[in-house]
């Protein structure tokens, strides 16, 4: 893929839709930005802090980790997607989540991964990020979004 843009890149419409591709394919993360076509043209990903330029982009891994053992992968899902959701309220209201397939390249200062050779995958849907939410709140000790202000 090339030109990006939300008119030709595919939707990922379901938390369940998500966890499809979670479990047929390693590699893959969320990325909360303006997307590829701003992330891939130049833009690079920056410390908020001293504002020194990474050697990747900054992005929440879906891998699921062996620890978590043969528990629900939509769980999983959930957890990673709601564990960010604030972004979009805190940046800029134009940041949405999309997947991309990608190779960790280094680790960023909040410890995340740093991704390089990205694949964009698709726009996950404000839909999924309501699925996401739905699931967590389900769960015994729900906790809120990972906002640091």
């Amino acid at each position: 893929m090339h030109q990006h843009d939300r008119a030709s890149m595919a939707t990922i419409a379901s938390l369940d839709e998500l966890t499809r591709l979670m479990a047929a394919r390693r590699g893959l993360y969320v990325r909360w930005s303006l997307g590829p076509q701003v992330d891939l043209t130049g833009t690079r990903s920056r410390d908020a802090l001293t504002g020194v330029e990474l050697p990747g982009l900054s992005a929440n891994p879906l891998d699921v980790e062996d620890w978590w053992g043969d528990r629900s992968l939509r769980t999983w899902a959930a957890r990673r997607l709601y564990d960010y959701s604030h972004l979009p309220r805190i940046r800029d209201g134009r940041v949405r989540p999309w997947l991309l397939h990608g190779r960790e390249a280094a680790r960023g200062p909040d410890n995340e991964p740093l991704v390089r050779d990205v694949q964009p995958l698709g726009w996950v849907a404000e839909e999924v990020i309501t699925q996401a939410e739905e699931e967590i709140a389900r769960q015994t000790g729900a906790w809120g979004p990972l906002d640091r202000r």
